[in-house]
């Protein structure tokens, strides 16, 4: 996976009118959560915050990284985990990390990358992405910056799902189910077909 560097400063005020304050002075709230729980046996929240100019460089950007987070001197290594944006503006009003490490496997959502021409859409079909994502299970270090998905010999008509789909060192985590990518019937298919059975009749 990429790797990005992001410096944040831990705050001492928590709640909405601190939340506030901090986006009117150009800084994001956040929460790093990591191995360390509190006394009601829930995951213990670190509490700081990042400017928005540093932080929109791993926000808007098709990649996955893993973080480098510096704050106040102490070093983590974290995914974003959930992220919570204005419904007017889109700028991010909040951002949860989860700390991570070398050996502990995590979940993450990687980007699908449709590879090869289908045989359905050379013969007019519509190829169909149906899902831009798939959640996958794996050590930081094993987890790819792209899933890779041949759709070649895929026909009209017909679909690649999930459970179709393996990688090495991986666990796919998204249903076996979903569908993946799928070739559509077009009229130019249709019109086709019947050209062809045409002729051979």
């Amino acid at each position: 996976m990429l790797e990005i560097t992001l410096t944040g400063t831990k705050r001492t005020e928590t709640g909405k009118r601190a939340s506030r304050l901090m986006r009117k002075e150009g800084l994001v709230p956040c929460n790093l959560y990591g191995e360390k729980k509190g006394e009601n046996g829930l995951p213990e929240a670190l509490a700081f915050s990042i400017p928005f100019s540093e932080l929109r460089k791993a926000i808007y950007t098709p990649h996955i990284y893993i973080i480098n987070l510096n704050i106040d001197g102490e070093k983590h290594m974290a995914i974003s985990k959930e992220m919570q944006f204005h419904p007017v503006t889109d700028a991010p009003l909040h951002v949860d990390f989860l700390e991570v490490t070398p050996e502990k496997p995590i979940t993450v959502g990687i980007p699908v990358n449709l590879v090869g021409l289908a045989a359905g859409v050379r013969l007019g079909g519509r190829m169909s992405l149906s899902i831009r994502q798939i959640k996958v299970t794996a050590p930081y270090s094993q987890i790819p910056e792209k899933l890779d998905v041949d759709v070649t010999a895929l026909e009209i008509g017909k679909s690649i799902k999930v459970g179709d789909l393996s990688y090495p060192g991986i666990k796919l985590a998204t249903s076996p189910e979903v569908i993946v990518c799928s070739v559509k019937m077009t009229r130019a298919a249709m019109s086709a077909a019947a050209a062809e059975a045409e002729s051979a009749s």
